[in-house]
C-alpha cells in the first residue's frame, strides 16, 4: 500500500492592518475624548469672548479715555500758570517744546499735589514733595518726577505727533499746526523719570 504525504506548504494567513492612534481604545472611548475636546475648545472660546466683552471701555471725555483740548492755538502760553483739568485728572501744561498733561497724584504715596503760586511749583501738602511746573522733581520723598498722559496732536483725523518717554526723559509732542486738535489720552500713562535724573533737582 502506498502511502502519499502533502508537502505543500501551509496557507500565508492575510496580514491584519491596526491604526496607532486607535489601538488600545475602544469606540466609545475615541467618541468620548473627541466630544470632551470639542466642548473644551467651545468653552475656551466663550471664556475669551466674555474676557473681550467685560474689559472696561471709556467713552471720550471720561477718565480712562480721550479728551479732546481744542485747536493748538487756544493753549495757554508757555508763561502762563498750569490749567486744571478735573474730570481728566491732570493738569495742562505748556511748554517750549509742546504741551503736557501732568497726572494730579502725587509718586509719593497717591496724595494729590497743588499748584502754589506764591512759589511758582507744584507742591504736595501731604509728605512736602515739589515738581516743577513741567513736572520735574524738585525736592522730598518721592522718587520720581510727575507721571504724565499722553498728549497727541491729531490733524484732519490723523495723529501726527505723541508724548514720547526716552532715556532722556518724558518728551512732548512738537505742535507745527496751529489749527492741530489736542487730545489728551488719560488710558495711556507714562512714568516720571527718576529723581536723580531730574534737572530741577534741589542740592
Amino acid at each position: 500500500m502506498t502511502t502519499y504525504i502533502d508537502h505543500a506548504a501551509p496557507m500565508a494567513s492575510t496580514p491584519t492592518t491596526t491604526n496607532p492612534i486607535t489601538e488600545g481604545y475602544t469606540r466609545r472611548e475615541i467618541l468620548t475624548y473627541a466630544w470632551a475636546a470639542a466642548v473644551g475648545l467651545m468653552t475656551l472660546e466663550t471664556t475669551f469672548a466674555a474676557f473681550d466683552y467685560l474689559k472696561p471701555r471709556f467713552r471720550a471725555g471720561e477718565f480712562g479715555g480721550k479728551f479732546t483740548l481744542g485747536i493748538a492755538s487756544v493753549l495757554p502760553t508757555d508763561d502762563d500758570p498750569p490749567v486744571s483739568q478735573p474730570n481728566g485728572k491732570f493738569w495742562l501744561v505748556n511748554t517750549s517744546e509742546g504741551p503736557k498733561a501732568l497726572y494730579m497724584v502725587c509718586t509719593h504715596l497717591g496724595c494729590l499735589y497743588k499748584w502754589d503760586a506764591s512759589l511758582g511749583h507744584f507742591k504736595c501738602p501731604c509728605h512736602s514733595s515739589e515738581y516743577s511746573r513741567e513736572g520735574h522733581y524738585i525736592y522730598g520723598p518721592t522718587s520720581r518726577s510727575l507721571d504724565q498722559f499722553v498728549v497727541e496732536i491729531v490733524e484732519n483725523g490723523k495723529v501726527m505727533a505723541t508724548t514720547q518717554q526716552t532715556v532722556t526723559g518724558i518728551m512732548p509732542p512738537h505742535i507745527s499746526n496751529p489749527n492741530a486738535e489736542i487730545v489728551v489720552n488719560t488710558g495711556q500713562r507714562l512714568l516720571g523719570q527718576d529723581r536723580a535724573l531730574s534737572p530741577m533737582r534741589r542740592a
